[in-house]
């Protein structure tokens, strides 16, 4: 006897059966073939569709309790819709089902070649970014040069990563690290010099001597610290700056040419900081209240505007803190870039510690020693 799989199936007939009595899977085969034996002519008959492998298995589900039973039948064809379709009705002629009187209605006929072709468009498009990722288009080929390009240009100079034209250029731009060199090498900016990161080497300002110095900076808290730094250990004529949390190595070459035509001289940058907010007097009563709690403990707490604590943990462990928002950070410490950073992400308004790091700086909050607050 011919089969059809499901796998070369077009249609999927599935239909409810409910009878009266208790009934068997050989009942509902039996009945199926028997009553609908002759009923559509000989090209639609179920036994003969089965043997040529049209017609697939019966698959029926019983569910017998109470006295009475529930079925699901699924019969797969590989017939046409129209030939589906008939075929499907005429299992709704069934009235008996053994010796109990039944009711079959079909809940569903469903073109299974759907999915298959859900899988196709899905499939094509995986195959067609794998093209497109095989075969880059002009822009992705610019870039590739560029990038060879720049690699091959990048010299050393004085011990440091720079741009080629650094050894003969009176003007040279300082940046944060190789990254930034290289990004500008491939916008055509060739006398840059890498720093090497947030700390200045005090060799700089023998570099600089003599030259006319931009500071390139990111858009963030870093590009503020090297800022602070550069303006006691290089003394840079300008200052330009990265949009807004943007870094140096990111940018276009749009970008770029913007951002060092827009450049300021230092004087109007320093006259652009923001005003550090004092506390009032009560605020640091109760500020002080809470800082003398904290001896010797190493702990960090959090305060919200009424100085109750939101949260604390200890200074070396401020993963563990549990909450994320305040007003006041407290730190039974010396504060540093990384608690600084941590009132920020809690949109803090004050940190305060016992006492603070040289370097430490923000644009986003008000940092005080306690010592500052009991002057």
């Amino acid at each position: 006897m011919g089969k059809v799989s499901q796998d070369s199936a077009n249609y999927l007939i599935k239909a409810k059966l409910e009878s009266s009595g208790v009934i068997e899977k050989t009942d509902v085969v039996g009945a199926i073939f028997g009553q609908t034996e002759g009923l559509l002519g000989e090209d639609l008959d179920l036994r003969e569709l089965r043997n040529k492998g049209k017609v697939g298995r019966f698959e029926v589900d019983l569910d017998n309790s109470g006295g009475s039973t529930e079925a699901t039948i699924e019969i797969s064809t590989s017939l046409d819709a129209a030939d589906t379709a008939i075929l499907a009705a005429s299992l709704e002629t069934i009235e008996k089902v053994g010796p109990t009187r039944s009711d079959i209605r079909i809940e569903k006929v469903s073109d299974v070649r759907s999915s298959k072709r859900d899988y196709i468009v899905k499939r094509s498009k995986q195959i067609l970014k794998d093209i497109k990722q095989e075969n880059p288009g002009m822009n992705e080929l610019k870039q590739e040069v560029k990038s060879e390009v720049r690699e091959g240009e990048l010299s050393e100079y004085e011990g440091f990563q720079a741009g080629p034209e650094l050894h003969f250029s009176d003007e040279i731009i300082l940046v944060e690290g190789v990254a930034d060199v290289k990004n500008l090498l491939g916008h055509g900016v060739k006398n840059a010099l890498a720093l090497g990161g947030t700390s200045v080497p005090s060799k700089i300002s023998e570099i600089v001597e003599d030259r006319t110095v931009t500071a390139f900076l990111d858009g963030d808290r870093g590009g503020d610290l090297i800022l602070e730094e550069l303006k006691s250990d290089a003394e840079p004529e300008f200052v330009a700056r990265a949009p807004e949390g943007k870094e140096v190595e990111e940018l276009d070459e749009k970008q770029v040419y913007e951002a060092l035509r827009d450049r300021e001289p230092l004087k109007y940058v320093e006259n652009s900081e923001v005003e550090v907010e004092e506390l009032e007097d009560d605020e640091k009563e109760h500020v002080l209240d809470v800082m003398d709690d904290l001896v010797a403990t190493r702990a960090l707490n959090v305060l919200d505007t009424d100085y109750k604590v939101l949260g604390r943990t200890p200074v070396e462990n401020t993963a563990s803190l549990d909450t994320e928002e305040g007003y006041i950070v407290l730190a039974d410490g010396e504060i540093d870039e990384k608690l600084v950073s941590l009132a920020e992400k809690l949109g803090a308004e004050y940190v305060i510690g016992r006492e603070k790091s040289s370097t430490v700086n923000s644009s986003e909050l008000s940092i005080f020693t306690e010592d500052e607050l009991r002057a």
